[in-house]
Protein backbone atom coordinates (compact mmCIF):
# COMPACT_ATOMS: atom_id res chain seq x y z
CA UNK A 1 0.00 0.00 0.00
CA UNK A 2 1.42 3.20 -1.31
CA UNK A 3 0.50 6.11 1.35
CA UNK A 4 0.52 10.09 -0.10
CA UNK A 5 3.11 12.66 1.27
CA UNK A 6 0.78 14.03 2.94
CA UNK A 7 -0.18 11.27 4.86
CA UNK A 8 2.02 11.79 8.36
CA UNK A 9 0.22 10.01 11.60
CA UNK A 10 2.29 7.23 12.94
CA UNK A 11 1.68 4.14 11.70
CA UNK A 12 1.87 2.24 14.96
CA UNK A 13 -0.72 4.80 16.18
CA UNK A 14 -2.90 4.45 13.34
CA UNK A 15 -2.69 0.79 13.87
CA UNK A 16 -3.56 0.45 17.84
CA UNK A 17 -6.58 3.34 17.13
CA UNK A 18 -7.71 0.94 14.37
CA UNK A 19 -7.58 -1.71 16.71
CA UNK A 20 -9.21 -0.42 19.70
CA UNK A 21 -11.99 0.75 17.47
CA UNK A 22 -12.83 -2.61 15.79
CA UNK A 23 -12.83 -4.68 19.48
CA UNK A 24 -15.54 -6.27 20.49
CA UNK A 25 -17.24 -4.04 23.19
CA UNK A 26 -19.94 -4.35 26.25
CA UNK A 27 -21.44 -2.13 28.68
CA UNK A 28 -22.01 -3.02 32.63
CA UNK A 29 -24.19 -1.89 34.45
CA UNK A 30 -23.05 -0.52 38.44
CA UNK A 31 -22.58 -2.84 40.89
CA UNK A 32 -22.61 -5.88 37.97
CA UNK A 33 -19.89 -8.13 38.57
CA UNK A 34 -17.32 -8.46 35.22
CA UNK A 35 -17.53 -12.05 33.65
CA UNK A 36 -14.46 -14.45 34.66
CA UNK A 37 -12.76 -15.00 31.74
CA UNK A 38 -9.21 -16.25 31.70
CA UNK A 39 -9.12 -15.45 27.93
CA UNK A 40 -9.08 -12.20 27.63
CA UNK A 41 -8.29 -8.92 29.44
CA UNK A 42 -10.87 -6.03 29.77
CA UNK A 43 -9.53 -2.00 28.59
CA UNK A 44 -11.87 -0.22 30.66
CA UNK A 45 -13.06 2.86 27.92
CA UNK A 46 -15.45 4.97 30.31
CA UNK A 47 -16.50 4.26 34.11
CA UNK A 48 -14.74 2.83 37.10
CA UNK A 49 -13.96 -0.48 38.63
CA UNK A 50 -12.76 -2.13 41.63
CA UNK A 51 -11.10 -5.57 41.79
CA UNK A 52 -11.81 -7.77 45.40
CA UNK A 53 -11.34 -10.47 47.09
CA UNK A 54 -12.59 -12.09 50.53
CA UNK A 55 -11.30 -13.91 53.32
CA UNK A 56 -12.67 -17.13 55.01
CA UNK A 57 -14.81 -15.01 57.27
CA UNK A 58 -16.59 -12.72 54.32
CA UNK A 59 -14.16 -9.93 54.79
CA UNK A 60 -13.87 -7.71 51.24
CA UNK A 61 -10.20 -7.09 50.55
CA UNK A 62 -9.43 -4.40 47.93
CA UNK A 63 -7.12 -5.09 45.52
CA UNK A 64 -7.70 -1.94 43.33
CA UNK A 65 -9.68 0.69 41.80
CA UNK A 66 -9.12 1.08 38.02
CA UNK A 67 -10.54 3.65 35.18
CA UNK A 68 -10.31 5.05 32.12
CA UNK A 69 -7.30 3.37 29.91
CA UNK A 70 -6.70 0.85 32.62
CA UNK A 71 -6.24 -2.84 31.29
CA UNK A 72 -8.02 -5.89 34.24
CA UNK A 73 -9.03 -9.36 34.09
CA UNK A 74 -8.54 -12.61 35.58
CA UNK A 75 -5.22 -13.22 33.87
CA UNK A 76 -3.19 -10.61 35.65
CA UNK A 77 -4.21 -12.32 38.85
CA UNK A 78 -3.18 -15.42 41.11
CA UNK A 79 -5.72 -14.47 43.95
CA UNK A 80 -8.55 -16.70 44.69
CA UNK A 81 -11.46 -15.92 44.43
CA UNK A 82 -11.27 -12.55 42.31
CA UNK A 83 -14.09 -10.81 41.31
CA UNK A 84 -14.26 -7.09 38.90
CA UNK A 85 -16.90 -4.68 40.40
CA UNK A 86 -18.11 -1.95 38.38
CA UNK A 87 -18.69 1.35 40.61
CA UNK A 88 -20.00 3.17 37.95
CA UNK A 89 -22.23 2.03 34.45
CA UNK A 90 -19.18 1.01 32.38
CA UNK A 91 -17.76 0.44 29.27
CA UNK A 92 -15.22 -1.96 28.24
CA UNK A 93 -12.99 -3.44 25.00
CA UNK A 94 -12.43 -7.01 25.12
CA UNK A 95 -8.42 -7.67 24.62
CA UNK A 96 -7.84 -10.93 23.27
CA UNK A 97 -4.28 -13.23 24.22
CA UNK A 98 -2.87 -12.51 20.93
CA UNK A 99 -2.91 -8.45 21.22
CA UNK A 100 -1.84 -8.33 24.87
CA UNK A 101 1.82 -7.22 23.79
CA UNK A 102 0.66 -4.21 22.52
CA UNK A 103 -0.41 -2.46 25.81
CA UNK A 104 2.67 -3.55 27.76
CA UNK A 105 2.51 0.17 28.69
CA UNK A 106 -0.86 -0.19 30.21
CA UNK A 107 0.41 -3.33 31.63
CA UNK A 108 3.15 -2.13 33.13
CA UNK A 109 1.10 1.12 34.62
CA UNK A 110 -1.19 -1.59 36.27
CA UNK A 111 1.60 -2.87 38.04
CA UNK A 112 2.96 0.32 39.22
CA UNK A 113 -0.50 1.58 40.62
CA UNK A 114 -0.94 -1.81 42.56
CA UNK A 115 2.21 -1.63 44.13
CA UNK A 116 1.53 2.22 45.21
CA UNK A 117 -2.01 1.00 46.54
CA UNK A 118 -0.33 -1.48 48.47
CA UNK A 119 2.29 0.88 50.43
CA UNK A 120 -0.46 3.45 50.85
CA UNK A 121 -2.05 0.27 53.15
CA UNK A 122 0.79 -0.23 55.20
CA UNK A 123 1.56 3.39 56.20
CA UNK A 124 0.70 4.21 59.90
CA UNK A 125 -0.89 5.90 61.43
CA UNK A 126 -4.46 5.41 60.19
CA UNK A 127 -4.85 9.14 59.79
CA UNK A 128 -1.81 8.98 56.87
CA UNK A 129 -3.16 6.02 55.31
CA UNK A 130 -6.69 7.32 54.29
CA UNK A 131 -4.74 11.24 53.40
CA UNK A 132 -2.65 9.45 51.21
CA UNK A 133 -5.51 7.10 49.94
CA UNK A 134 -7.43 10.39 48.98
CA UNK A 135 -4.37 11.55 47.43
CA UNK A 136 -4.04 8.72 45.19
CA UNK A 137 -7.95 8.45 44.28
CA UNK A 138 -7.43 12.16 43.55
CA UNK A 139 -4.70 11.78 41.16
CA UNK A 140 -6.41 8.81 39.48
CA UNK A 141 -10.12 9.88 39.18
CA UNK A 142 -10.10 13.55 39.87
CA UNK A 143 -10.04 16.90 38.26
CA UNK A 144 -9.04 20.01 39.46
CA UNK A 145 -11.90 22.54 40.47
CA UNK A 146 -11.43 26.34 42.33
CA UNK A 147 -11.18 25.15 45.62
CA UNK A 148 -8.60 22.12 45.19
CA UNK A 149 -8.92 18.81 43.94
CA UNK A 150 -12.56 16.83 43.25
CA UNK A 151 -12.59 13.09 43.54
CA UNK A 152 -15.62 12.20 41.11
CA UNK A 153 -15.18 8.34 42.10
CA UNK A 154 -18.02 8.20 44.71
CA UNK A 155 -16.10 5.80 47.38
CA UNK A 156 -18.37 5.05 50.83
CA UNK A 157 -16.69 4.93 53.95
CA UNK A 158 -17.69 1.21 54.27
CA UNK A 159 -15.37 0.77 51.02
CA UNK A 160 -12.22 3.34 51.85
CA UNK A 161 -12.52 0.88 55.43
CA UNK A 162 -12.06 -2.30 53.35
CA UNK A 163 -9.01 -0.64 51.47
CA UNK A 164 -7.51 0.64 54.36
CA UNK A 165 -8.13 -2.40 56.92
CA UNK A 166 -10.10 -0.70 59.29
CA UNK A 167 -13.29 0.65 60.77
CA UNK A 168 -16.04 2.58 58.67
CA UNK A 169 -16.31 4.51 61.55
CA UNK A 170 -12.54 5.16 62.20
CA UNK A 171 -12.84 6.78 58.67
CA UNK A 172 -15.80 8.99 59.31
CA UNK A 173 -14.23 10.04 62.07
CA UNK A 174 -11.07 10.79 60.17
CA UNK A 175 -12.75 12.37 57.32
CA UNK A 176 -14.94 15.04 59.82
CA UNK A 177 -11.84 15.53 61.36
CA UNK A 178 -9.56 16.37 58.15
CA UNK A 179 -12.94 18.71 57.44
CA UNK A 180 -12.94 20.87 60.70
CA UNK A 181 -9.28 20.89 59.28
CA UNK A 182 -10.07 23.18 56.51
CA UNK A 183 -8.22 20.12 54.32
CA UNK A 184 -10.79 18.90 52.40
CA UNK A 185 -14.35 19.89 51.62
CA UNK A 186 -17.97 17.90 51.14
CA UNK A 187 -19.49 18.56 47.46
CA UNK A 188 -22.83 16.82 47.64
CA UNK A 189 -21.63 12.94 48.27
CA UNK A 190 -17.83 13.95 46.97
CA UNK A 191 -14.97 15.00 48.32
CA UNK A 192 -12.41 18.27 47.30
CA UNK A 193 -9.25 17.91 48.60
CA UNK A 194 -8.15 21.51 49.24
CA UNK A 195 -4.57 20.89 50.73
CA UNK A 196 -2.19 18.56 48.23
CA UNK A 197 0.90 19.44 50.57
CA UNK A 198 -1.21 18.66 53.83
CA UNK A 199 1.13 16.85 55.92
CA UNK A 200 -0.05 14.27 58.58
CA UNK A 201 1.02 13.99 61.96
Amino acid sequence: MIYSSSHTQNPIASHKSSLSSNLPQRIFTRKEVIPARNDVLWRIERGAVRTLTWSEDGTFITLGYWGPRDLIGYPLSRVKPYQIECLTSVEVSVVPPHLWNQDVNTLITHIQQAEELLSIVHRKPISLRLWQFLVWLSEKFGRDVEQGKLIELNVTHQEMAEVLNTTRVTVTRLLQQFEEEGSLLRHKRRIILCLPNKVIK
